[in-house]
């Protein structure tokens, strides 16, 4: 706690501040996963050391692009790989090198440090969806994202106590210009919520804007020295990094904010049909994204990221929840790990069009994939429909209702003597049951995990209540979770700073939509 307060007089305070935090009602946030169950590994060490050896092959004979960046092409160059034009390839054991700088595990703090976390090891962190231009709800159908509700998005990400992290772009808010939509969805995780939140990677300068208002939140000290935001850093695979994406990590690592380098894979399109020859080019990809993230600052915290589906060879549409993506995520999860690094991949992907059968099937497949392969930062873990086109509201809630079975399943089984019910078997005996046992009595309300959003009723009573089904049921869930809605406390003196901030970034350009 020595730590909060320091953050505390670094940010200023005063009786205003004191007496918010006294009245403001607090949300219940599950601490990040802790893992005490085994990762499955689909791969034996001959596959890796191949895979691993074909990567290192890929990087030093095929290379990689670094499109419209001399300043990275020059780094390269001082650093001993091969530039030509703008193909970088480096030679073998570069990368590895340069790598090992990067640190295992990191903290990202949150502006209330109880709900900080950390990022690696055995842990799990679930943060929501990420993207998506258009919105759907109940009420309004499919329609275009607003700033409305991306602030709705966020408010349910905090009221949602399985979920870890704010995330970032929830929603794109399409009723606000191109070039200043960064700084409302900044404020809106910033004053919200209070849980971590990931920073914008859309042009290098709106880096620049998350990095100066985390500051300012956080106070200068504390946020040049800590991880208080993770940022999307996509690669154009295969094998491209663009001045846009590299530029924004740039910003990042120089100030020692968490990056996470992830290729962007639809197997059949932008990597080859194979499991193998796919994880090859992951690989490389992450390893030649990683290893720059280090020449621009070592040490600076980094995720090896993996967003990896198929594609419908008839209709050239992604698709999620396949045999083949699964393979691939085990795989990255396993390669991950021998580079002693974080691992970000999974969520609860599906192509469906609305929150239904195959929107369940499929995000299912994708959420225990996530779980059982190690994955230490999952993005899009609640609310992503329709090939991550649209952010459900009522997705949002049913998603966010099921991570806590992620929990449940990855605390693993307990083997105490009270987990192990002896006195029980011998109370009831044969013949008898265990409903007014002892042992039922002391441990029936945390025995076993309940939805908040499932029906669990008889049919009688279920259809006495309107025969509603799960969509319905999600949807009055958004409606309670956002009547409850509190704001978290805030010292008054940081939200006045951080909206003179966005005020005058917003009057210093004109409105741009392209």
């Amino acid at each position: 706690m020595a730590e909060a307060a320091a953050r505390k007089r670094a940010r200023g305070g005063g009786g205003a501040a004191r007496r918010a935090e006294r009245t403001a009602v607090s949300v219940e946030t599950a601490r990040h996963i802790e893992r005490n169950i085994p990762n499955f590994e689909v791969l034996n060490e001959e596959a890796l050391q191949i895979i691993e050896a074909n990567a290192e092959t890929v990087l030093e004979e095929i290379g990689v692009n670094f499109v419209n960046n001399p300043a990275a092409l020059e780094r390269w160059r001082e650093a001993g790989a091969d530039v030509q034009g703008e193909r970088v390839r480096l030679p073998k054991g570069l990368a590895k090198s340069l790598i090992a700088h990067a640190p295992s595990k990191f903290t990202q703090h949150a502006r209330n440090p109880e709900r900080n976390v950390e990022i690696g090891g055995r842990n799990l962190v679930l943060a929501p969806v990420y993207g998506p231009p258009f919105v759907r709800d109940a009420d309004g159908g499919r329609r275009y994202a607003t700033i409305e509700d991306f602030r709705k998005f966020v408010k349910l990400g905090y009221m949602s106590k399985w979920l870890h992290h704010s995330g970032g772009t929830v929603c794109e808010p399409t009723d606000i210009p191109v070039n200043k939509r960064h700084l409302d969805m900044l404020l809106a995780h910033m004053t919200l919520s209070d849980k971590p939140f990931m920073g914008s990677v859309t042009e290098p300068s709106r880096a620049q804007d998350s990095v100066d208002m985390c500051k300012i939140l956080f106070g200068e000290e504390f946020a040049s020295n800590n991880a208080c935001m993770t940022s999307l850093i996509n690669i154009n695979s295969p094998l491209t990094f663009d001045d846009v994406m590299m530029g924004a990590m740039e910003v990042y690592a120089e100030n020692m904010q968490a990056s996470i380098i992830s290729p962007f894979i639809v197997g059949g399109a932008m990597a080859p049909v194979s499991v193998a020859g796919t994880l090859t080019q992951v690989l490389a990809e992450v390893m030649a994204g990683i290893a720059y993230s280090q020449l621009v600052r070592k040490g600076a915290p980094v995720i090896f990221g993996a967003f990896v589906t198929s594609i419908d060879m008839n209709s050239g549409a992604p698709t999620f929840g396949t045999p083949e993506a699964a393979h691939i995520t085990y795989g990255a999860g396993q390669l991950a790990r021998r580079l002693g690094l974080p691992f970000r991949s999974a969520g609860s992907f599906n192509g469906s069009k609305l929150p239904d059968a195959q929107a369940g099937y499929e995000t299912a497949n994708t959420l225990n994939v996530g779980l059982l392969s190690g994955v230490n930062f999952m993005l899009h873990a609640c609310g992503w429909l329709e090939g991550g086109l649209v952010s459900s509201f009522e997705k949002f809630v049913t998603d966010a209702d099921q991570l806590g079975a992620l929990h449940k399943l990855a605390a693993g089984v307990p083997m105490d003597v009270e987990a192990q019910a002896m006195e029980a078997i011998r109370e009831v005996g044969p013949g008898g049951h265990y409903l007014g046992c002892a042992h039922t009595q002391k441990h029936f309300k945390s025995a076993f995990w309940r939805s908040e959003v499932l029906d669990y009723k008889p049919y009688e009573q279920w259809a006495d209540e309107g025969g509603r089904d799960t969509a319905t049921l999600a949807a009055a869930r958004v409606e309670t979770l956002l009547e409850r809605y509190q704001q978290p406390a805030m010292d008054p003196g940081v939200a006045g700073a951080l909206n003179e901030y966005v005020a005058r970034k917003k009057a210093s350009m004109p409105d741009a939509f392209s």
